[in-house]
């Protein structure tokens, strides 16, 4: 049978969500939540889904296998709660939560569930991160000595102004670094390991947002690797994300997705709108293949959790002025 798919949320990203469940064989799209019914309906027709605007209307109308949420960062603790505590399994839309302490409480609840939760990362699903991360993991560039990654990004005005979340604390958990930034982030964790101290600058410098739009900061890894992270939603046009490897025996360059080589600039430079949904598809069907084999998803809760740690990091040093240690809480 296909795994049932319901998707919380309805706006941009859960778009993407629909399209990438589309494109996969063995699951099917059968219920979208949003608070507003005219919109969840935009989106369930596409699919022949059914919509709600009502969250208990969503669950108890429709079995559900897994739910993919798609809502402000602040809530997906609270979402990803609610179905994992109906044993529904979870795929939550990056960051896991916006803070250490609710991604915990979120892992635990699906945890005391037995339900699979994961977090859709999906620049490690990308053909040139994966060639990378095998490089890395066969040893070819030897001990890492320095790491450098640049997220030039822009995003205008009307971003944040036609958004009741975004740019907020309460629903958004900061700007570039917690809503951008996080999939480099990630990528860094994933492919260079832990990062166990940070020393971190942020600024508001041409949103009017109550959080970040850039920051500055300088990584020291558990390797003893050292590294920087500069991320921006300032730098009009946008330039793709820059990721630089130096290791002891060769270094490596990621550009936008793609290893070694310049390419047309991605989307997500500029827009947060998602065209190509190849990457969000393999995170999706490798979601389903862990449901139905009983393996480990691409990025677990735990996984997941990792990036919120260094990101809590980065915030709180920026406002105490002092290097910070990142103090991971090890998986149970």
């Amino acid at each position: 049978m296909a795994v049932r798919i319901g998707l919380i949320g309805s706006g941009n990203i859960s778009a993407t969500h629909a399209k990438a469940v589309a494109e996969i064989a063995d699951a099917t799209l059968v219920a979208v939540y949003g608070p507003t019914l005219e919109r969840a309906h935009a989106l369930a027709s596409r699919s022949g889904a059914k919509a709600f605007d009502a969250l208990d209307d969503f669950f108890d109308a429709v079995p559900l296998d897994m739910v993919a949420i798609g809502t402000p960062s602040g809530l997906h603790g609270e979402h990803g709660a609610a179905a994992a505590r109906r044993g529904i399994h979870v795929l939550v839309e990056k960051p896991l939560e916006i803070s250490v302490a609710r991604a915990n409480v979120l892992i635990d609840e699906a945890r005391r569930a037995g339900v699979v939760l994961g977090v859709v990362f999906q620049d490690r699903m990308k053909p040139d991160v994966r060639r990378l991360k095998d490089r890395l993991d066969a040893g070819e560039l030897g001990a890492l000595r320095v790491v450098r990654a640049d997220v030039p990004w822009w995003r205008p005005p009307e971003y944040y102004r036609g958004s009741r979340w975004r740019g907020t604390w309460a629903l958004d958990g900061g700007g570039a670094l917690m809503n951008q930034g996080v999939h480099t982030v990630d990528l860094l964790l994933w492919l260079c390991g832990p990062i166990a101290r940070v020393f971190s600058r942020t600024a508001t410098m041409c949103h009017d947002i109550e959080v970040e739009d850039t920051v500055v900061a300088v990584l020291e890894f558990a390797s003893g690797a050292l590294g920087t992270l500069a991320a921006t939603t300032c730098a009009y046009p946008g330039r793709p994300r820059r990721i630089e490897i130096a290791g002891s025996k060769a270094a490596a360059v990621l550009i936008g997705d793609h290893l070694d080589r310049e390419s047309s600039a991605p989307e997500n430079v500029s827009s947060p709108i998602v065209s190509d949904v190849s990457a969000h598809r393999a995170v999706f069907a490798d979601f389903v293949r862990a449901l139905t084999t009983g393996s480990t998803p691409s990025c677990s809760g735990d996984e997941g959790r990792r990036s919120v740690e260094v990101i809590e990091a980065i915030y709180e040093s920026s406002r105490v002025g002092r290097p910070v240690d990142v103090s991971p809480r090890q998986s149970a």
